[in-house]
């Protein structure tokens, strides 16, 4: 089956799809925007990458990311936990924003990631299949576990100062959780899933 020629998303310059060896991409000969790459993953290795996500999600949400002893008072905070004091303090919109792009969006994500590995594989579900591949972006735009990486570190480098921080294997799976969802994110191609989709159900 001839793949359909490609769009640049800058110029709608025509470009022919070409294959390319792993881990190198194709950019626009007009603009020269990224158009498309050949992950180093192949299905298979995007499910491992994908489960292996999944199985680091709970501990990282679950298990205290740190202990703050301030002054003879402990407390150990989850990302939860967090949002939900600041939503406590009257910031709604940003306790809700935390959980939403830290918790609740990232593990949609890589739901749907593993969901349309699985009926891709299995050949099945194809109205469901089209559905999670053009809510992907949406997913994808929505998960930011850098964000409340990000403040978390800005926290730390305020209370080093004035507190004793005890960082434990929530801190490890959070980072390990971080670093998987960017690869799950790096690893997965659009297009190359669509290409997928067409040939299953053609």
């Amino acid at each position: 089956m001839a793949i359909a020629p490609i769009l640049c998303p800058t110029c709608d310059a025509q470009v022919r799809h070409r294959a390319l060896p792993v881990g190198l991409k194709a950019d626009c000969p007009r603009c020269g925007s990224r158009l498309y790459d050949r992950p180093f993953c192949d299905l298979g290795g995007l499910a491992a990458l994908t489960l292996s996500a999944l199985m680091i999600y709970f501990p990282a949400n679950l298990m205290p990311i740190i202990e703050i002893n301030l002054v003879g008072n402990l407390r150990a905070t989850t990302v939860l936990h967090g949002a939900l004091t600041v939503i406590e303090q009257g910031y709604y919109l940003v306790g809700l924003a935390v959980i939403l792009a830290g918790i609740v969006a990232p593990l949609l994500l890589l739901l749907s990631v593993l969901a349309q590995l699985v009926l891709l594989e299995l050949r099945i579900g194809q109205g469901l299949l089209k559905q999670l591949l053009l809510h992907h972006p949406t997913l994808n735009e929505l998960s930011m576990v850098e964000i409340y990486m990000i403040s978390m570190l800005v926290s730390v480098f305020k209370l080093t100062d004035i507190a004793d921080l005890t960082f434990g294997w929530g801190t490890l799976c959070y980072i390990l959780l971080f670093i998987m969802i960017f690869y799950v994110q790096y690893e997965y191609n659009p297009q190359r899933m669509w290409h997928h989709y067409e040939q299953r159900f053609s």
